[in-house]
């Protein structure tokens, strides 16, 4: 079966469907979803008129797989912290450390342990900030909880306990502020209304009245702030 322009082969699956349709899988592959009749020139005719929407699509699970390649620690490597990435350089120094200016030094001596010194830095700085943000809203909404814990949940940026308590998982330290302030703001309310009523997200309008700009960001970008 032909392709056009830089498409991948497509796999064609046939059924008892009436029409013919295109899905781009996650991992780039083209799928045709085709009717047991549908001819060979039918298919191609489909795949030409929609080619530009094609190489796209398979672009964009490009960048995406690249998104979700762990880290390898290699000089010039991006890291985010506050919705912004820093690039890695290597220094020399006797003594293993990080140190974070206007991008990420760290010792050559400390390359091989690279994955749990970056660890340990975003999970100080995540502690400082997030205590910090949710003693804020507290303050100025007059919330009452009892601990701020940090969490290393890959599926879940934060939750709120029966007993009082926030857990944040510390990877949240990566998106920019004003996200990190929806998920504590989000959690705080769940203080007074441990559901998602109503009455649960007006708590959170009141407080955050763009809150539904975050939450659509938090969805849609999310997933590329991983570790390692």
């Amino acid at each position: 079966m032909s392709i056009p322009r830089n498409t991948t082969s497509a796999r064609v699956i046939r059924s008892r469907r009436k029409s013919i349709a295109l899905v781009v899988q996650p991992n780039g592959e083209l799928i045709v979803r085709a009717p047991k009749g549908a001819t060979r020139k039918q298919i191609n005719s489909l795949l030409e008129k929609h080619a530009d929407w094609i190489a796209k699509k398979q672009l964009q699970a490009k960048e995406a797989q690249a998104l979700f390649a762990p880290h390898l620690f290699l000089e010039g490597e991006s890291f985010p912290f506050l919705g912004e990435n820093y690039s890695l350089e290597f220094v020399d120094s006797e003594k293993p450390k990080l140190v974070f200016t206007e991008k990420f030094q760290l010792t050559k001596s400390a390359q091989g342990k690279a994955e749990a010194i970056f660890e340990q830095w975003y999970k100080k700085r995540a502690r400082e900030i997030f205590t910090a943000r949710v003693e804020y809203y507290s303050q100025k909404h007059s919330f009452s909880y009892r601990k701020v814990k940090l969490s290393s949940a890959n599926k879940r940026w934060g939750s709120c306990s029966a007993k009082g308590n926030l857990n944040l998982t510390w990877r949240l330290v990566m998106t920019p502020l004003e996200i990190i302030d929806y998920v504590i703001v989000h959690e705080l309310c769940h203080l007074r209304e441990l559901n998602h009523s109503k009455k649960f997200w007006a708590n959170v309008e009141s407080i955050l009245p763009d809150y539904k700009i975050r939450r659509k960001w938090l969805k849609e970008n999310g997933s590329n702030f991983h570790f390692p």
